[in-house]
C-alpha cells in the first residue's frame, strides 16, 4: 500500500492555521510578515511531525528554476576511469542545492539528441555536455536554448558555452622539463611522431601534449629524437613501438615519453624482455595516472588527469551560466578553463648517465 505524500494543507490543519500562514512560515517569511513566534513554532513542529517535504516542482514553477542539472556524456558514466568526474559533478551540484541527472549516449548522435530533448522537457536549469576522452566535437543546436558547459571537450565550431579541460599543454611542457632537469638531451616519443602533423587534429590530448613537449625542447635547442606513431594507445602497441625503437640504428634510448599509461605498460614489458631496467637504463614518463601506474615496478611517473576537479569546476561554471542573464555575457566564443594535471612522481625517471647524482 503506497503512502500518501504529506501536503501543505495537512501541515496547516495539524497546526490549526491557514495554508497561507503555513506556507509563509515554511518559506522563511514568518518574521517578515509578523507571524507570532508561537504560531511559527507550531507550524514547524507540525511539519516535522508529519514528515512534510516541499514540492520541488511547484516551487520551481513559481521561481522559474527546477534546481536540477543535466549531464550528457558519451561513455563517462560507464567508465571506471572517469567515475571521479561524475563524483565531482554530483558533489558540486549537491553543495549548491541542485540534483544532477546523468544520461549516457555510447557515442550515438540520435541517443544524444533524445537525451537533450528529455532533459529540456524536464526543464533542467543547465546541461554539461561531456566526453570521456578530451576531443573536439559539434555542439548540438538544441543546446542554444539551455545554459551549457562543455566538460572534457572543445567545440569545433562557434559556441558561447565555456569549456573545462585538463591542461594537457602544460603537462606536455612538464614532461619535457622533467627529463631535461635529469640531464636527458635525447627524448623519444611513444604514441606519436615527432611532428604535429603526425597527430590527428581532433585528438586534443595528444596534440597539446606534443605541442607542450616541443615548445620546451625547442627552448633548449632540441627536438624530439624520434617518434613512434601508434594506431591505438594500448599496451600491445607500446610494446611493439619500444621493440622497434630498441632495434633502430643509433644510440640506445635513455629517455622515453609515452602518450598514455597503457602505452607505458607495453614499454615496460618490452624493456624487461630486452634485459633493460627502468629507470637505470631507460627513464619513462607518461600521462593519465591510471590506478595500475602505482603498482607496476618501478612505479610509473605520470601526469594525472584531475577527473574530480574537472567535474566540480564544470558544475560551478554551469551555475554561473544559469545565473548570468542572456545577452549580458561578452560576445565571442566561450572561454576555455584548463585544470592543472598534477605530476605523480614515482620511480621511473633517473638522471642521464654522466650527469651526476
Amino acid at each position: 500500500m503506497s503512502r500518501r505524500r504529506v501536503t501543505l494543507a495537512d501541515v496547516a490543519r495539524t497546526a490549526a492555521v491557514s495554508s497561507t500562514t503555513a506556507s509563509l512560515v515554511l518559506s522563511g517569511r514568518g518574521d517578515e510578515l509578523r507571524i507570532s513566534q508561537a504560531v511559527q513554532d507550531r507550524v514547524r513542529a507540525a511539519a516535522a511531525e508529519l514528515g512534510y517535504r516541499p514540492n520541488a516542482v511547484s516551487i520551481g514553477l513559481r521561481k522559474g528554476t527546477t534546481r536540477t542539472l543535466g549531464l550528457v556524456s558519451d561513455t563517462v558514466a560507464t567508465s571506471p576511469m572517469a567515475g571521479d568526474m561524475i563524483k565531482g559533478a554530483i558533489e558540486a551540484a549537491r553543495d549548491h542545492g541542485y540534483m544532477l541527472f546523468i544520461g549516457e549516449t555510447e557515442g550515438d548522435p540520435a541517443t544524444e539528441s533524445a537525451l537533450i530533448d528529455a532533459m529540456q522537457d524536464r526543464q533542467v536549469d543547465g546541461i554539461a555536455l561531456t566526453s570521456m576522452f578530451t576531443r573536439t566535437r559539434t555542439v548540438p543546436a538544441a543546446l542554444e536554448l539551455t545554459p551549457t558547459v562543455l566538460l572534457n571537450t572543445l567545440a569545433d565550431g562557434p559556441t558561447r558555452a565555456p569549456a573545462v579541460i585538463p591542461d594537457e599543454l602544460e603537462a606536455g611542457r612538464g614532461a619535457a622539463r622533467l627529463l631535461l632537469e635529469h640531464g636527458h638531451r635525447e627524448v623519444h616519443l611513444i604514441g606519436a611522431g615527432p611532428l604535429p602533423e603526425h597527430m590527428p587534429p581532433d585528438t586534443v590530448a595528444g596534440v597539446e601534449r606534443l605541442a607542450g613537449m616541443r615548445e620546451v625542447l625547442a627552448e633548449a635547442g632540441l627536438t624530439p629524437a624520434s617518434g613512434r606513431v601508434c594506431d591505438a594507445w594500448v599496451p600491445a602497441h607500446g610494446f611493439t613501438a619500444m621493440q622497434e625503437l630498441l632495434a633502430a640504428p643509433g644510440p640506445a634510448p635513455r629517455a622515453v615519453v609515452c602518450f598514455n599509461d597503457y602505452l607505458a605498460f607495453g614499454v615496460y614489458q618490452a624493456l624487461g624482455e630486452a634485459g633493460l631496467r627502468v629507470p637505470d637504463d631507460v627513464s619513462v614518463v607518461s600521462f593519465d595516472s591510471y590506478p595500475i601506474a602505482e603498482w607496476v615496478r618501478p612505479g610509473l611517473t605520470t601526469f594525472e588527469i584531475p577527473h574530480e576537479q574537472l567535474g566540480r569546476r564544470a558544475v560551478e561554471l554551469l551555475l554561473h551560466e544559469i545565473r548570468t542573464p542572456r545577452g549580458s555575457e561578452p560576445a565571442g566564443p566561450g572561454p576555455v578553463h584548463r585544470i592543472p594535471m598534477p605530476l605523480r612522481v614515482r620511480g621511473s625517471v633517473a638522471r642521464a648517465p654522466g650527469t651526476g647524482d
